[in-house]
């Protein structure tokens, strides 16, 4: 059989877009580590403001068209047209076509058959009711049944063994799902080499969505601030949901403690991770949770869900960090974390050993060997 030599990457957003996360990043790198080893690499996406409608980023092409929804109506159309020669995708002839299902897939299977595999970071049962209760029921819908059906000859990859037992119950094959975890970036030197805040210091990385659930780490810090008056709380992300945030902490009155630093470059971001002492994750779902070990990498322990799905996986429980099953026991988590510095340096050098063991190139390495099985022919299940 021939080698993979290029790749077609669906995905509703790119790195470059105001509310792109995780599951962006995860393409981006792995793809332009793709396009180092040689592979044609091209990314398919959602317009925003001020983004050009084709440039290539890191050896990756980008072509964007559509916003929110549309970006899938565009998208599909791109790809039937590039059969025929035509439009912003003319000239790609994908060996395998990566559909990264955000909720829903590109149907690229309509047009690739077996070519096309399908990417789902998580499922989202718990993030649909915010489209509304019609839309919501459609998108579970879509999500839950009716894709399932469509792909059940196609192979998936997911990114945590959680996010596999979700698939598996949605009626995914398990012999089918291979897992390749998220690889890191290294963090600036510079600031891995920054002080420590004198003062306890709280960090969210993370988009401002209703199902990133910051409200609960806002609402934790406002509760321990009476008895720690240095207690600061940094977020860092943006999102549509940074409105009702803001208003929340000022409803509390605590807007002397919390700082909203928006969408940093990652210099800035790894000196805010450098200062802080815990690092809160209270995200309702995760398919793994790419800012626990951004904050590992600076002896920082991470609290989470252990209902969240991924966490479980990023996080190994009382060791890199802690799993907790409600706002109560994340309370009293992060206060024993805060005053209690030998056990805070004990989870944060486990943690940060722990992260070393990934990098980007790894798992371009174990997308490749996906990528080549689907061209073959063959399935690939378990951790790559």
């Amino acid at each position: 059989m021939s080698a993979v030599r290029s790749v077609l990457l669906l995905c509703w957003r790119d790195t470059g877009h105001p509310q792109g996360g995780g599951s962006e990043a995860y393409l981006q790198r792995i793809g332009a580590q793709l396009a180092a080893s040689g592979v044609a690499v091209t990314l398919r996406t959602a317009g925003y403001p001020g983004a050009p409608r084709c440039e290539v980023v890191d050896g990756v092409r980008i072509s964007r068209a559509g916003g929110h929804y549309s970006v899938f109506v565009w998208a599909l159309l791109a790809m039937a047209a590039a059969r025929l020669g035509l439009g912003p995708l003319r000239g790609v002839r994908p060996d395998v076509v990566v559909d990264a299902q955000n909720g829903l897939p590109f149907v690229a299977r309509l047009l690739y058959g077996r070519r096309a595999m399908v990417l789902v970071h998580h499922c989202h049962r718990e993030q649909w009711p915010v489209a509304g209760p019609l839309w919501g029921r459609l998108g579970w819908f879509v999500e839950s049944w009716l894709s399932p059906r469509l792909h059940r000859r196609n192979q998936y990859l997911t990114v945590s063994l959680p996010s596999v037992r979700d698939l598996v119950a949605l009626g995914v094959g398990n012999e089918r799902i291979a897992v390749v975890r998220n690889g890191l970036d290294e963090a600036p030197a510079e600031s891995l080499a920054g002080p420590r805040s004198a003062s306890p210091r709280v960090v969210v990385l993370s988009r401002l969505v209703p199902h990133k659930q910051i409200e609960d780490a806002v609402r934790t810090v406002a509760e321990l601030l009476p008895g720690m008056p240095g207690l600061h709380l940094d977020i860092v992300g943006d999102g549509w949901w940074r409105e009702r945030l803001v208003e929340h902490v000022h409803s509390l009155g605590i807007t002397g403690a919390v700082t909203f630093h928006g969408h940093i470059d990652d210099v800035a971001k790894h000196h805010v991770l450098q200062s802080a002492w815990v690092h809160v994750l209270p995200s309702r779902k995760e398919g793994w949770g790419l800012a626990v070990l951004e904050a590992a990498q600076h002896r920082v322990p991470t609290i989470g869900y252990r209902s969240s799905g991924g966490l479980s996986d990023s996080i190994v429980d009382g060791v890199t960090g802690i799993l907790v099953d409600n706002r109560a026991e994340l309370s009293d988590c992060l206060h024993e974390l805060l005053t209690d510095p030998v056990l805070r340096d004990q989870l944060g050098a486990k943690a940060q050993a722990r992260s070393v063991e990934f990098s980007w190139a790894q798992s371009a390495e174990a997308m490749r060997s996906v990528l080549q099985a689907v061209h073959d022919g063959r399935m690939v299940s378990g951790v790559v």
